[in-house]
């Protein structure tokens, strides 16, 4: 289990990046897109990332205006 938050940081970084366009839509109100980045970073962390982790740093990534 991987509990780095800066390890993990970077997994959903690197989703996010890499899907703009749900990126996107997220923000425009389809908040269940979360759950498909959390798939995403899980699969990217060959599901090693602490879900509890990986979640609370995915949306605070999801929801900052940048």
């Amino acid at each position: 289990m991987i509990v780095d938050p800066v390890e993990i940081e970077k997994w959903v970084e690197k989703v996010l990046s890499e899907n703009p366009k749900q990126l996107e839509q997220y923000r425009g109100g389809k908040t269940k897109l979360q759950g498909y980045f959390a798939g995403q970073v899980m699969k990217l962390s060959k599901g090693k990332a602490n879900p509890g982790l990986l979640n609370k740093i995915l949306l605070e990534k999801l929801n900052a205006k940048s």
